[in-house]
């Protein structure tokens, strides 16, 4: 017998330092105007002083563990989806286990950029039904403001930092909540967001050309991509999921563009009252953007629960990920 999965708790967190398009034009060469225009976004939130993405993740992660009613040393795993981690070692998901005390949890992180959740929703339900876990923690969260070349307008104006945790557990009424979910990616494509990490080679061999640790993105061919590709793929999993497109309530994407949300929007053929972007107010939060997406539209009303949702997220790599599932009250 299949072993059904429950979406238990969802929780999200941003700094609170705010900066607005106005703020950044003090330090390159744009307007209001002409961010909002291409992009949606008004505002973002970024990291200040020594706060951290695993300060953020264990934010998130505590109101998620709240909201899911578990004894946190119940957890058997915790993945965590971070891209520009605080160190490259212990991993964030380590640190954030010692931060909540889930003294019983393996650990890891992953990277897939901003599709992040939802590899790390696909490995947890793995775990959960072969029956190597049954309650598991995913945290996404990164700090991309860190890795940013805040001269170049092209890429600095486009993100901003942020945390979501879901937990994932063995359904007790016998109902899956994830209905279907499709990872997917397509390496060949890879040059079209990247960011090198920095490092010198050893005194004793030929020394390496220095990169600087800065997003590099060809927003065109990424635009590009998403628009051709991730429909079809959106509704191969929605076909998987037993469900037609009409029967589903919510499509909460990755945020990463309004051009971007407003096209799926239109080929999926969505009632644009039920496609749910906050770009506007946090940019692009890499894989903490579907989570604070969705919480963000659960606490304002804008997502009634019980529903059917499809949550989709794109990024570098480039990878994607697309889930078909129900959310239950109270599970934000």
């Amino acid at each position: 017998m299949t072993i059904p999965v429950k979406i238990a708790g969802i929780g999200f967190y941003v700094p609170e330092t705010v900066i607005t398009n106005d703020d950044l034009t003090k330090i390159i060469d744009t307007s209001d105007e002409w961010i909002r225009t291409r992009t949606g976004i008004e505002r973002r939130h970024v990291l200040s002083g020594n706060e951290s993405t695993v300060d953020m993740g264990i934010k998130s992660a505590q109101r998620a563990i709240e909201k899911a009613k578990i004894n946190i040393e119940d957890i058997d795993l915790i993945i965590a989806a971070a891209s520009v981690e605080a160190h490259a070692y212990p991993s964030t998901a380590c640190e954030i286990q010692a931060a909540i005390g889930a003294k019983n949890a393996a650990c890891f992180d992953i990277t897939a950029a901003c599709s992040g959740l939802i590899y790390s929703m696909g490995i947890a339900r793995a775990f959960i039904k072969s029956e190597s876990a049954k309650t598991v923690l995913v945290v996404a969260t990164d700090a991309v403001s860190r890795c940013l070349d805040w001269t170049d307008r092209t890429t600095c104006v486009l993100f901003g930092d942020g945390s979501g945790a879901m937990v994932l557990t063995v359904s007790d009424d016998n109902q899956d909540d994830i209905l279907s979910i499709d990872l997917k990616a397509e390496g060949q494509y890879g040059n079209f967001i990247k960011m090198p990490i920095t490092g010198k080679n050893c005194p004793l061999v030929e020394p390496n050309d220095e990169e600087k640790m800065y997003v590099k993105m060809d927003g065109k061919e990424v635009y590009k991509y998403v628009v051709t590709n991730l429909p079809n793929y959106i509704e191969e999993c929605v076909a998987k999921s037993g469900l037609k497109m009409n029967e589903i309530d919510y499509l909460v994407p990755h945020q990463a563009n309004m051009r971007i949300i407003e096209a799926l929007e239109k080929r999926l053929e969505f009632n644009p009252d039920h496609v749910i972007s906050n770009i506007q107010e946090y940019a692009n939060t890499s894989a903490a953007s579907i989570p604070i997406a969705l919480v963000e539209a659960i606490e304002s009303g804008k997502i009634k629960l019980p529903c059917s949702a499809i949550l989709t997220g794109f990024g570098a790599g480039m990878t994607v990920g697309t889930t078909v599932v129900r959310l239950r009250e109270g599970i934000a």
